[in-house]
């Protein structure tokens, strides 16, 4: 919709696509106005190849981890709370058959599911960018009317705008690109994601895209001092639901400040060094995703353990020849040198949670199991006497030189021998950060590893298949029948492809 103020200025202009970037280049006076007008006027001709490759490894991943989450304790919780909310418009749970919830609380719920084992991608500066953003698209594509049914390719582009919104707002502070301390980014940049996703979803006006950023701004925020326990899902869980709110609510006329990116007391709040940037324009737009992949993790703890477990799993071959395991007793102490992270600095870790949080237990398992897995993190493993024994063998050093950024940080392991042997490794580009980033068939063995717990074969083949040809998909809420486990023979039909 044109503001009445521009009919002549825009009544020469004969190409449609040409009058939308002269129309947000005369609108936008504001960085607010200016995302604003991006959000509303990206459309599926400013993709890249390279964006929508990236983006459905992202998807593909971020289905198989919130699939396995669905079986977590914290994911019980808030199914058991939002089971109270019932609507006449309901949206899939995933992994579910038997009951839906209304798009808010599906959303809320799989967005916790995501993230609930800290499994999710990972991206710099620090963010989770997808669980924030693919539950909202997902639950709300479901409940739009038949005349206004996404395809595989509109999907692609509202999760592009998404992740992007968050990508350029955590450039507005060089703070935001080390490791955080204060506040738990997705909980600020994604919700703000999800806003402008679910915006792009229902198409909305420049003028309620601002809004909807305004509103969201309002709900953002959660404090790290959550991290390693239960309550940090929910961080990711509320950016979903709270982003697909601000949009709905946009749609009905709600407003807020229309400079919420621009002013300290805004978004600002969150930073000390906060430095509002416009975007680029719709003429030559460049996607953030296309500069920088992001990184998607083999084992499900915080991103920083990651270096530590490559760099123990190359050091612990000096330490097994010859042996069927490694000699415990006669390891002396081991010394690893990582960025001074401290809500990663757990020593004892005693439940699953603060063990995804701890460099200390990273090192020790690694060290005992030549690898870390989904079940490294279950009770009988942490409370295991020798992992504890290692554990007391253990500290941590912050050398000067470590710096807290997932793009510089490094893993140095010293071991010491009682006999005074010292062996040592470093890491400094783990497998499956963006510099390193997984194969598709190990993508695709972490999907399936995540997925099996749930779906049947046919079932999670079905999600790989539909995200390998997304951008051809003519109907994507074949992504929710599968979700819910249903057979690929009964749905096939929806998925249309040339």
């Amino acid at each position: 919709m044109l503001p009445i103020s521009f009919p002549i200025a825009v009544s020469f202009i004969a190409s449609p696509q040409r009058l939308v970037v002269i129309y947000c280049n005369m609108w936008a006076k504001t960085v607010t106005e200016n995302f604003a007008g991006v959000i509303h006027g990206l459309n599926a001709s400013h993709l890249t190849d390279l964006a929508i490759q990236r983006s459905k490894r992202m998807i593909l991943d971020t289905l198989g981890v919130g699939l396995l989450g669905t079986s977590t304790s914290v994911f019980h919780k808030v199914i058991q709370y939002s089971k109270i909310y019932s609507s006449d418009v309901s949206s899939t749970v995933w992994g579910h058959s038997d009951f839906r919830l209304p798009p808010l609380y599906a959303a809320f719920v799989n967005g916790v599911a995501v993230h609930s084992m800290d499994f999710d991608d990972t991206w710099h500066p620090a963010t989770h960018p997808s669980g924030a953003v693919l539950p909202v698209l997902i639950a709300a594509s479901e409940v739009l009317p038949q005349k206004q049914k996404l395809s595989g390719l509109d999907l692609l582009l509202a999760f592009n705008v998404g992740i992007e919104v968050q990508g350029r707002l955590m450039r507005f502070s060089k703070e935001a690109s080390n490791i955080p301390k204060r506040f738990h980014p997705p909980a600020v940049v994604g919700t703000m994601g999800s806003a402008a996703a679910a915006a792009k979803l229902l198409a909305l006006d420049q003028f309620k895209c601002k809004e909807a950023l305004a509103i969201a701004a309002s709900y953002a925020g959660a404090p790290m001092a959550n991290a390693a326990t239960q309550t940090k899902p929910l961080h990711i869980g509320n950016a979903a639901r709270h982003g697909l709110e601000a949009a709905c609510l946009a749609s009905l006329g709600l407003q807020g400040n229309k400079q919420i990116l621009d002013m300290e007391s805004g978004l600002g709040a969150f930073y000390t060094d906060y430095t509002p940037q416009i975007l680029p324009t719709l003429q030559s737009y460049s996607w953030l995703l296309d500069q920088q992949d992001v990184a998607i993790k083999r084992f499900p703890a915080h991103l920083g353990t990651h270096w530590v477990a490559d760099a123990v799993s190359s050091l612990r071959k000096h330490l097994v020849q010859g042996e069927d395991s490694v000699p415990i007793s006669r390891i002396k102490q081991i010394v690893v040198k990582v960025p001074d992270v401290r809500y990663v600095n757990r020593p004892f870790p005693t439940s699953d949670h603060e063990a995804r949080h701890s460099f200390q237990f990273a090192a020790c398992t690694a060290l005992l199991d030549g690898s870390i897995s989904v079940q490294s993190f279950s009770d009988q493993s942490i409370s295991r006497p020798v992992l504890k024994e290692l554990l007391s063998k253990t500290k941590l050093e912050h050398p000067s030189d470590n710096k807290p950024s997932f793009e510089n940080l490094y893993c140095e392991v010293n071991i010491t021998l009682q006999d005074g042997n010292v062996f040592s490794e470093r890491c400094d580009t783990f497998y499956g950060h963006w510099r390193k980033p997984l194969s598709t068939e190990d993508l695709k063995k972490k999907f399936h590893s995540n997925a099996s717990s749930v779906l049947s074969l046919e079932a999670a083949e079905g999600i790989v298949e539909t995200v390998d040809n997304l951008e051809k998909v003519e109907d994507c809420s074949v992504l929710s029948a599968f979700l819910r486990g249903a057979q690929l023979t009964k749905i096939l039909s929806k998925i249309r492809l040339p």
